[in-house]
């Protein structure tokens, strides 16, 4: 009864002292940011990583002037072909609670995207566009990218095909 006891205090222990680092940082680390009028609220929005490059997750912040409390507001992303995503509510930042954000978000493809908000507050409605240029892939092209990924998956096949196959000419043999 002691030693389990001493287990599961050692396993909370462990948990306990392990998870502390994690929340010990600030967990989004904002690198460049652009101020957007929108009506008469100023927002600064936020970003992780700049500058932004197509298909590369990072986080957005939203943070109008006087915090987020007593305002509500929607989203809507425009691509550079010109079509645009519905209306997103902005939401709070999963892991930096007091302003609005996308977490570990990417941006398909390159080109002038639009983020254009909507926000009502105590001084009215209004509305306000940002422009956010996203450069090209990091890396090499996609495709290549998945060719060179699945060849180990491809080889363990291969190997088990003719692995499979040698096993089942002996098993012929011994029965013979």
């Amino acid at each position: 009864m002691i030693r389990r006891l001493l287990v599961v205090l050692a396993v909370l222990g462990l948990s306990i002292g392990t998870a502390a680092p994690a929340m010990a940082y600030e967990p989004v680390d904002i690198v460049h940011t652009e101020r957007v009028q929108v009506g008469p609220y100023g927002v600064t929005v936020g970003f992780s990583t700049w500058p932004v490059r197509a298909m590369q997750s990072l986080d957005f912040t939203f943070i109008p002037d006087g915090g987020i409390e007593d305002k509500s507001g929607t989203l809507v992303r425009t691509l550079p072909s010109g079509a645009h995503y519905h209306p997103a509510p902005l939401a709070r930042h999963p892991r930096k609670r007091d302003v609005w954000g996308l977490d570990v978000f990417a941006l398909q493809t390159e080109g002038d995207w639009k983020f254009t908000f909507a926000i009502d507050g105590p001084q009215g409605h209004g509305e306000g566009t940002a422009p956010v240029s996203v450069l090209s892939q990091p890396g090499p092209p996609l495709a290549l990218s998945w060719v060179v990924c699945a060849i180990p998956f491809f080889a363990l096949v291969a190997f088990l095909v003719i692995a499979w196959r040698r096993g089942r000419k002996v098993s012929a043999v011994a029965v013979a």
